[in-house]
């Protein structure tokens, strides 16, 4: 494996500023891409989040601006709001070491400003489907001199429903553009879409599934419908997790979930598909800065999210497929650190749940939690209140210094 980014063909400049940030090495999918990127190659990388993708094409893009012209020269499409912040964000680290200008345009901002900084010239455009097509119809974008276009998350966008969205957008770019697919799996639609637009690309593959889900204890909790509610109340009880991530399949079973958790005295807040973008901002924040404990979201609100820190998964409602368990559970356990994954199951998931382990190759612990099992209410809002005390004095104690909050004591899975 390759031990630095200059061998890669990345500048002495980009190599700082990772330096800075603490990134010394490439991952897998960077030291796989960068170089056929560099090259302008087209390329279908299939990596999961967590991977280090993202850096895998900004490098080369950030190599390949010219910022003698003022136009829009790269154009970056991610399926949902959440994502399209992320990428900006990494962006906007490398921009230290040249002056490349980056516009973000998705749902909930202020029209007004992005039209502002686009008619200023912008470099590089990141945007979710839906507002780059109103600026398209605005004709306030011009992508004609874009010659270069990615397509992060890209099975994502296909089960959003926005693969038309994108083949027009695409289809406004120039015809001698780089495309780069990046996507945690390929299905028949995605390799039919890559056929029409790419140029004999490069096909990347990453494993990473072994390797997240060695990093993570996994267990199935048995329970009712009826029940479900009480027996993650006694699992969260139990395992005071540090910081959490509960998934619903749907926005009305997250905005119950997280109301009856709050008034158990959980320190929770969600995210959905309903809330603004302020407000979804804010919730991310809080838990970033990990004055929350307890987000509990959907699967579409939670995509692209990448935070350090997360001890707990919470699957209250089992995922649909086994890739968006993988998903899920990939936002624990992370940088050699334990992580734990609950999955609670009713007797109508056992379907779904044979099907999990099928893909992941493994048998899942199993631990039954019955209504008459959970302890009483009282005293398990008592027990609470216990936690969320001793969690707001660590979070408070050292001021949000991270290195010595998230330092784990292996035997015990636990934040110290």
């Amino acid at each position: 494996m390759t031990n630095n980014f200059k061998i890669l063909g990345i500048s002495k400049e980009l190599e700082k500023v990772l330096e800075r940030d603490g990134i010394t090495r490439p991952t897998p999918i960077q030291e796989q891409a960068i170089p056929q990127l560099l090259k302008g190659k087209d390329v279908i990388a299939q990596a999961h989040t967590g991977t280090g993708k993202t850096f895998a094409f900004m490098l080369p893009i950030m190599e390949t601006i010219d910022i003698t012209k003022p136009c829009i020269q790269a154009l970056i499409i991610a399926p949902t709001r959440e994502l399209a912040i992320q990428i900006t964000n990494e962006a906007k680290k490398l921009t230290q070491a040249k002056n490349i200008s980056i516009l973000a345009v998705y749902g909930g901002q202020d029209v007004e400003r992005q039209l502002r900084k686009l008619n200023k010239g912008v470099n590089i455009v990141i945007g979710t489907p839906g507002r780059l097509l109103d600026h398209m119809r605005r004709k306030s974008i011009d992508l004609g001199q874009v010659k270069m276009i990615v397509l992060d998350e890209a099975d994502e966008m296909l089960n959003m429903g926005f693969l038309k969205d994108v083949e027009e957008i695409i289809y406004k770019t120039s015809k001698t553009r780089q495309t780069m697919l990046f996507s945690a799996t390929m299905p028949k639609q995605l390799r039919s879409l890559a056929v029409r637009y790419m140029k004999e690309p490069v096909q990347i593959q990453i494993q990473s599934e072994k390797v997240t889900l060695d990093e993570i204890k996994q267990v199935v909790i048995e329970t009712t419908d009826r029940g479900k509610q009480d027996a993650l109340c006694s699992v969260i009880d139990e395992e005071r997790p540090f910081m959490a991530i509960i998934f619903c399949r749907t926005k009305r079973r997250v905005k119950a979930l997280n109301s009856d958790l709050r008034n158990r005295g959980y320190n929770s807040d969600e995210i959905h598909g309903d809330i603004s973008q302020a407000k979804r901002e804010k919730v991310i924040n809080s838990f970033r800065d990990m004055k929350l404990q307890l987000l509990v979201a959907t699967d579409v609100a939670a995509r692209g999210l990448d935070i350090e820190g997360i001890t707990h998964i919470f699957n209250y409602d089992i995922p649909e497929d086994a890739e968006s368990y993988i998903h899920r559970i990939g936002r624990t356990g992370r940088a050699g650190e334990t992580g734990k994954a609950f999955t609670f199951v009713t007797p109508r998931d056992q379907q779904d749940l044979i099907a999990i382990e099928n893909k992941i190759r493994m048998n899942l612990k199993k631990r039954k939690i019955v209504k008459d099992n959970v302890k009483d209410k009282t005293n398990r809002n008592n027990t609470n209140e216990q936690i969320n005390k001793k969690q707001d004095f660590r979070w408070n104690k050292d001021s949000g210094k991270k290195k010595t909050i998230r330092s784990i004591d292996k035997r015990k899975g636990k934040k110290k």
